[in-house]
């Protein structure tokens, strides 16, 4: 099982120093770690809706990224944003926008 990425400095790291791409649901960050796995952080804000549309979101994401765990390089900190568009969105949607952009960061191998 992948790590999260739990610590606020950790998600400010990984802000200021990573890269990011965006599309219509999801905005990703990414930066190089010095470990062997890739490490997931998950950020929704309020503004997306209230805590049951951004637990749900927030699970679609985690599950799509753990189907796809062996479909990635390692050594990475992956650190995504939902966007207000996500909402009420299914499966499909956010695993399709999640993995668009890993194929745009270059991380997705398949």
């Amino acid at each position: 099982m992948a790590e999260s990425i739990k610590k606020n400095d950790e998600f400010k790291t990984v802000y200021q120093n990573g890269k990011s791409y965006a599309n219509k649901y999801l905005v990703m960050y990414i930066l190089k770690n010095d470990m062997e796995k890739n490490r997931l952080g998950i950020s929704v804000s309020k503004k997306v809706g209230n805590s049951v549309v951004r637990h749900r979101i927030a699970r679609l994401l985690r599950e799509s990224f753990r189907l796809n765990d062996g479909k990635f390089h390692s050594g990475w900190d992956i650190v995504v944003v939902a966007r207000m568009n996500a909402k009420g969105k299914n499966y499909a949607d956010i695993e399709s926008a999640f993995l668009h952009l890993c194929k745009l960061h270059g991380i997705y191998v398949k």
